[in-house]
């Protein structure tokens, strides 16, 4: 069980803001191995409740590359977790005591970055889904009894059920 307390807040008009911070600090720091960095999330959906912490997707030109530069994102306050159960990922954390940002670095062809972002902008472009996922969450929340495991158990089949609508529609508009 994790000893991290999970907490979820209301929507901060400061998330978008606190993204394009660290979004620069970081572009700054690893250069041209940055193909692409977006943020993702309940906090990248405006009026979401979320766990407050920045999630951000991070295409970089190689994971090689980026593993050579680790220290460069480590001297900026990241810990690097490696794939962390994710094959063709590198993850990165930052925040000691509450974690504030996390990272999720992949090269351009990584199918979890279609994934992300059509399930980010489905839930921008339909607020009464998103305001489902909300009471989804707050309901987890609470029967989950802090346990991360459980949290995320209740809210998967929602999740399941949505990303692959997202996906379809994201699919069907680039044809």
């Amino acid at each position: 069980m994790s000893s991290r307390k999970i907490t979820l807040v209301d929507y901060d008009i400061n998330w978008p803001a606190k993204f394009e911070a660290e979004k620069q600090q970081i572009v700054n720091a690893l250069d041209d191995c940055v193909v692409g960095c977006f943020h993702i999330g309940s906090t990248s959906v405006p009026g979401l409740a979320a766990k407050p912490v920045i999630d951000m997707l991070l295409i970089v030109s190689s994971l090689q590359i980026l593993d050579r530069r680790q220290s460069v994102l480590e001297k900026i306050g990241y810990v690097a977790k490696g794939e962390n159960g994710i094959a063709g990922r590198r993850y990165f954390y930052k925040g000691k005591q509450v974690r504030n940002y996390h990272l999720h670095a992949y090269e351009p062809t990584h199918p979890d970055i279609v994934r992300h972002l059509a399930f980010r902008d489905y839930l921008k472009n339909n607020p009464e889904i998103a305001e489902e996922y909300q009471r989804i969450k707050k309901q987890a929340l609470i029967s989950a009894k802090n346990s991360s495991g459980i949290y995320a158990e209740l809210k998967d089949p929602f999740i399941k059920k949505h990303e692959a609508i997202a996906l379809r529609l994201a699919k069907n508009s680039r044809h």
